[in-house]
This record gives structure tokens, C-alpha cells and sequence, in this order.
């Protein structure tokens, strides 16, 4: 997957607006596809995967940017081709607890028990270990719903590591699809499955939503933990592969995203029944009625 690497200065008239600027500059260039962001000390850092960067809406954002005296310039290079995770592949990571489920590395020592869910995640540039607030939450909600509905099938959009789908496996579903634009993710989502012996249930698709349009059959539990602007185009697809009574969890968006996420889930016919909130991030527990 490539990425731009975009390097925003902000000129403010005093710095005590700065982190105020950052926040807002982040928030508006996730509408233009952005990921993930770095602070500078002038400024942030941005990354996006090229075949989803809207130029033009970036460049309305900051002509219309709504603080006063604040100017803003950008420079856009194709970031490098590594793999951005080999050092904290190689450290590891401390044991997350979420629940009734800890997730882990294989690195450090843990005291299993009978009562815990236990998932080792080998994380190979892949997005999903539960350090990150929208997975933590995406975790959250999915073990409410095996407390409530007892899922039998699960559909993980943009599985990144697979934690979501084999996180349901061992919760109790019978069977979970994944798919990711990425083919590390694909990978490392099928060798996660692997380790955690729950690979015959789990099938990991390379691709974008569009594979969903080889897919004939409808999940318990749809889940996907994407940025906003792929959330709002791929959610029809994604509403098609649930029936009454199905249950979609979204993350990977910021608090005040939430109005035009369920905007369009309402006109999906999908009813909201849950919301969480990590700092910025959120998440939202939807139900098709039909």
C-alpha cells in the first residue's frame, strides 16, 4: 500500500492556538482521507494512502479553515517503502487487557486463566494490536453483544491483524470473514488466525469492499474500524450483508464525525443503540430493523 507523506506548518499569532490548530487541521484532513498523524513542532504530519488522497477537499478545508489569523502551507512526497513496524515488531508490546480478553504479543509472559480470552496477535505491518483507543473499543463492544446475542457469524471490514474476527472466534462465533485493501494485512490477519487455532473458521480476502460483491451470504455481526470517509462509502455494502436484526460496530473516526455517520446509517435503515468514546476516537453499535 503506498502513502503520502504530507508536511503541514502552521503560522499562528500565538501559541497558545497552536494544539487548538493541530487538532482541527487533523480532523479536517481525515475528511480528505488522512490516517494517522504525527505533531511537529511547527505544525503535524500526515499520512494517506495515495489512491484515497481528495487534494481538493484538503485545499478547501484550509482556504476555509475556521480560526482566525491562522495561515497554513503543505508539501506532499511519496512516503518511504518500509515496513514503519519493524522496531516495535521486534520490542513487542506490554499485554493489553479489554474485558474478559488480553491481547498479547507472544513476547512477554502471561498467566493464562480459564475464565480470561486469550489472543496472540504477530503484528507484520498491520493495523489492529488494541493499543490503539478504536480497537480497544471495538473490543469493548464486541464482547457486549456475545454477552447479549451470542453471535454465530462475523464480517471484519478492513481486518488490518484479524484481532476483531479471531477476538469473535474465541468469544464463540462459528465463522468469520475479513478482508483488507492490503495483502500484508491479509497475510498477517491469516497467520494471526493460525497462531490462535482458529483458521479453519476464519477466511482473510485481499481486496476492497468490492469483494463483499462476491459474497452471497448475511453476518450476525458486521464490524469495521476505518476511517470516516471509507466508512461513509462502503456502508451500503456493507448494510447488504446484514439481516434483521444484525448488529454493525464502527470505529476509527473522531467524536464529531458522529452526526454524518448516523445520518447515513439512518438512511440505511440502521438505528443506533450504543456509542462509546476514547478521547477524540469513537465507536458506534448500530442495528439493521429492517
Amino acid at each position: 500500500m503506498k502513502y503520502y507523506e504530507v508536511k503541514f506548518s502552521i503560522s499562528c499569532p500565538s501559541e497558545n492556538m497552536m494544539q487548538d490548530a493541530r487538532d482541527l487541521l487533523s480532523a479536517l484532513a481525515g475528511e480528505a482521507g488522512f490516517e494517522t498523524f504525527e505533531e511537529t513542532e511547527n505544525g503535524i504530519t500526515g499520512y494517506v494512502q495515495q489512491q484515497l488522497f481528495e487534494q481538493d477537499v484538503l485545499d478547501a478545508a484550509i482556504s476555509d479553515f475556521p480560526m482566525n489569523d491562522i495561515h497554513i502551507i503543505y508539501n506532499v512526497r511519496e512516503a518511504e517503502d518500509k515496513d514503519w513496524n519493524e522496531q516495535w515488531e521486534q520490542e513487542g508490546f506490554e499485554p493489553i487487557v479489554v474485558g474478559r480478553i488480553i491481547v498479547h504479543d507472544g513476547r512477554h509472559e502471561i498467566d493464562i486463566s480459564d475464565s480470561r480470552i486469550f489472543i496472540e496477535i504477530d503484528a507484520k505491518m498491520a493495523f489492529g494490536t488494541g493499543t490503539h483507543e478504536t480497537t480497544r473499543m471495538m473490543l469493548a463492544a464486541l464482547e457486549e453483544q456475545f454477552e447479549v446475542n451470542a453471535p454465530h457469524s462475523v464480517l471484519d471490514c478492513g481486518t488490518g491483524t484479524g484481532i476483531l474476527a479471531i477476538a469473535a472466534l474465541k468469544l464463540g462465533a462459528e465463522k468469520a470473514v475479513g478482508y483488507d485493501i492490503d495483502e500484508w494485512s491479509a497475510d498477517n490477519a491469516h497467520h494471526n488466525a493460525v497462531i490462535n487455532r482458529v483458521d479453519e473458521c476464519f477466511t482473510s480476502l485481499l481486496g476492497d469492499a468490492s469483494v463483499l460483491d462476491g459474497i452471497q451470504e448475511t453476518f450476525d455481526v458486521v464490524m469495521a474500524n476505518i476511517n470516516r470517509n471509507i466508512l461513509l462509502a462502503d456502508m451500503e455494502r456493507m448494510r447488504q450483508h446484514m439481516h434483521k436484526d444484525s448488529v454493525l460496530l464502527l470505529s476509527g473516526f473522531y467524536k464529531n464525525d458522529v452526526p454524518l455517520l448516523q445520518e447515513k446509517a439512518h438512511s440505511l435503515g440502521l438505528r443506533l443503540t450504543g456509542e462509546r468514546n476514547d478521547g477524540e476516537w469513537a465507536s458506534l453499535t448500530l442495528k439493521y430493523e429492517n
